[in-house]
């Protein structure tokens, strides 16, 4: 017990107890817990990722459906897909395929 009141009157007799308890508790909110502070900010870090993953495969889905929609209705867009992507071609014709590096 000693040692409790020799630490005590070396460092923290100099500090207000008001502060000490409030360095204290905002020290236990920042670190302890499942609702600390730390992990409250990850979890708005992760949050944060996901929505911009969210928005990012909404658009990736609004191109590809008015791609979608595109082949259903337009004849010569859909030709112009089956040779471009899977390079089909006329029985009259014959296909160069150029490789970029």
């Amino acid at each position: 017990m000693s040692r409790i009141k020799d630490f005590y009157n070396k460092y923290l007799s100099k500090i207000n107890a008001y502060w000490l308890v409030t360095i204290v508790f905002f020290a236990l909110t920042f670190v302890m817990g499942d609702s600390s502070l730390y992990k409250r900010y990850t979890y708005d870090e992760k949050i944060r990722s996901l929505e911009k993953e969210i928005k990012h495969y909404q658009k990736e889905i609004e191109v590809n459906s008015k791609k979608l929609n595109d082949l259903h209705t337009d004849k010569e867009g859909l030709e112009r897909f089956a040779r471009e992507e899977y390079f089909m071609k006329k029985s009259n014709e014959d296909v160069y395929i150029i490789k970029n590096k």
